[in-house]
């Protein structure tokens, strides 16, 4: 079955919408049936496990295959939990199938969870972004699943960021769910590639590898972005939020609101000291999106940078600049920066240069070697032109 996806293209200044068939991974059930048929299948999905109208889970169920369990990531399977919301085991009431979270104090599947499971089905659709929680979760699926014994089939997506790779590369003392591994802030693959890179590099821990099948989307190419059919998160809504989020989501490691708490999150950004700032607007709890949002009730004083979609697109690399102008433009009591900031960022230099006052293509020329490193590792893996 084949869908409708939209390739964004900028020409001049303008942006045109051509139409292009393209197949996901789980849409090719020729290339993979005999992976899965008479087997007793475990599946890690989401909402956006899509054939066309369809959940993955009830299409692989009609054509035959025995789907024992289900295992949820961040915000749920059926994608509806709030960032950050701990999401428990339940059985799924459409389906009758019983779901294991991988969110909350069990993020990596258990030799329990595991029993009676003889392969594994990974399909979520990824942004491309390095603090995006889905890759760590596919992480320790992988590393659950080579201790088990178990083989794991990934069902490829496009990443609608896969046209560029931008951003420090993660270090050891910054390791957490929204980093786990030594990449950039925007690596460039799609989550079949990527899961190809923690296998072969060995990042799984003891070094096991995972018995891994990747089951390729036919019909797309890297510098094609994609306009998604779903919402990958709560947060993520539309492809200008997909677009601007590598850059503005450094926000969630500051005093700075990044958008949760309106309708257009990591589209815009404020707070209540920001001084001199031409757009305003106040958060407020979102049901099912941002229930507890930074500076809720108060007018904020920032940026709207729904336009700015084109300038990410155009660049092809992620911008500082609306994160340097907070920071210049911050006059509040509270501290500027929180905890969170190195581990998004990937390391402690950008918050000093920061503070220093270093412009952005000084900071970015710390992390211009490392990058040119990890394109090295990267090609490795790469499956599409």
């Amino acid at each position: 079955m084949k869908y409708l996806i939209l390739i964004l293209v900028i020409a001049s200044a303008c942006t045109d919408a051509i139409s292009v068939n393209i197949r996901n991974g789980i849409e090719c059930y020729e290339t993979y049936q005999n992976l899965l048929l008479g087997k007793k299948v475990g599946v890690v999905a989401n909402h956006t496990s899509r054939v066309g109208e369809q959940h993955g889970v009830d299409f692989l169920r009609a054509q035959g295959v025995d789907v024992l369990r289900v295992f949820a990531p961040e915000h749920g399977f059926r994608g509806t939990a709030d960032a950050g919301e701990t999401v428990k085991n339940h059985t799924d009431a459409a389906t009758g199938l019983p779901i294991v979270s991988l969110y909350g104090k069990n993020k990596k599947p258990q030799p329990a969870d595991l029993k009676d499971i003889e392969v594994m089905v990974f399909d979520i659709q990824d942004v491309g972004v390095r603090f995006y929680t889905y890759l760590s979760t596919l992480h320790y699926v992988m590393e659950a699943c080579a201790e088990q014994g178990i083989p794991l089939v990934v069902m490829d997506r496009p990443n609608p960021n896969a046209f560029y790779v931008d951003g420090p590369v993660l270090e050891k003392e910054c390791v957490s769910f929204v980093g786990m591994h030594p990449v950039p802030v925007v690596y460039g693959m799609t989550i079949g590639e990527y899961a190809k890179m923690i296998n072969g590099e060995g990042w799984l821990k003891g070094q096991v590898k995972c018995d891994l099948t990747v089951v390729p989307c036919e019909g797309w190419k890297r510098e094609q972005p994609v306009a998604l059919p779903d919402a990958p998160s709560p947060n993520l809504p539309d492809s200008v939020s997909v677009m601007l989020y590598s850059s503005t989501c450094f926000f969630e490691g500051t005093a700075v609101n990044e958008g949760r708490g309106t309708l257009c999150p990591f589209q815009v950004f404020g707070h209540p000291d920001l001084k001199d700032m031409p757009y305003s607007y106040v958060p407020r709890p979102i049901k099912g999106m941002s229930m507890t949002p930074k500076c809720a009730g108060k007018t904020c004083h920032g940026m709207d940078l729904e336009g700015e979609y084109g300038t990410i697109l155009g660049m092809k690399r992620l911008n500082l600049v609306w994160l340097l102008l907070a920071y210049e433009k911050y006059e509040g009591k509270e501290p500027f920066f929180n905890a969170l900031f190195d581990k998004l960022v990937g390391n402690t230099r950008v918050r000093q240069q920061i503070t220093e006052g270093k412009t952005e293509e000084e900071i970015r020329a710390g992390w211009r070697e490392d990058v040119a490193k990890f394109m090295g590792v990267r090609e490795k893996y790469l499956i599409y032109d």
